[in-house]
């Protein structure tokens, strides 16, 4: 499912105003809405709010803090580029999921752009992910991507989660640093990849032979399957090697975003980037 819960409704370039919630309990927060993909994003956080901030590609449309967040960002010589509206941190806790952290800023923006798979560079790693769905994990890996320089991610219009909410705020800012390529086919994506030169590399447990065994050269795409599910058939016979991740311990598989990080580091180890 994907993580529309913090999206407001509208459409794109006319959400509602943000008003000072009242005593009424019929109105909706935006944890209770529901948007199109071209709608707004929800960004909260210090990292994530501050990141976009300082990306010129990301409009803001709306930026609300409290007094103590204002006072940091002043301090920080941060631009906030909008007037914001100041409230109370109860105001924004009642617009949020309750276990948000939002640490007194929160900001509603338009989406930044998808690239065209074409328009990728031919160096490098980038990250493909096949329909993984939870927010965390790809927000997390996300700012994995950003530590190791990633070039971008690819991933599916459908079953992955919309760049905004919980994702943005696990990502911790890397939405604004790792561009995220959106396809309607994977296959055809990755196909495309092979077509313009990258070793499209499937981590799977069932792999031939282990990644650190792999001939890597760049530019390289590794491919990661949804939790639980890993790689989908099709996925697997289009990469162009399936490998594994070897493993000392008892336990042989990982969480998907550790993966993430454990092959990024092979990847750029094996191609010369750890510099």
């Amino acid at each position: 499912m994907k993580d529309r819960k913090f999206a407001p409704k509208g459409p794109r370039g006319g959400a509602k105003p943000f008003n000072r919630p009242g005593k009424s309990a019929s109105r909706p927060s935006w944890r209770d809405r529901d948007s199109g993909p071209d709608g707004p994003v929800i960004l909260y956080g210090w990292h994530t709010v501050t990141m976009a901030l300082a990306n010129p590609a990301r409009r803001i449309r709306k930026l609300t803090l409290t007094e103590n967040a204002a006072r940091r960002l002043a301090e920080d010589n941060i631009e906030t580029r909008v007037a914001p509206e100041i409230v109370r941190p109860q105001e924004i806790d009642r617009l949020l999921s309750p276990d948000a952290v939002h640490q007194g800023l929160l900001a509603e923006a338009d989406p930044l752009p998808s690239p065209d798979i074409e328009t990728l560079k031919q160096e490098g790693m980038v990250l493909v992910l096949d329909q993984i769905t939870d927010p965390h994990n790809v927000g997390a890996i996300l700012r994995s991507a950003a530590a190791f320089a990633v070039k971008a991610i690819v991933t599916t219009a459908r079953h992955s989660p919309e760049a905004t909410g919980v994702l943005a705020k696990a990502a911790s800012g890397a939405l604004e640093l790792v561009p995220m390529v959106t396809v309607q086919n994977l296959a055809r994506a990755l196909t495309a990849l092979n077509e313009r030169g990258f070793q499209t590399v499937g981590l799977d447990s069932e792999g031939t032979e282990n990644l650190s065994d792999v001939a890597l050269r760049e530019p390289l795409a590794l491919v990661l399957g949804a939790e639980g599910k890993g790689l989908r058939q099709l996925t697997r016979e289009t990469c162009s090697v399936v490998a594994r991740l070897d493993m000392p311990g008892e336990i042989k598989s990982l969480n998907v975003s550790n993966a993430a990080v454990l092959s990024l580091y092979v990847g750029a180890s094996r191609l010369g980037l750890m510099k």
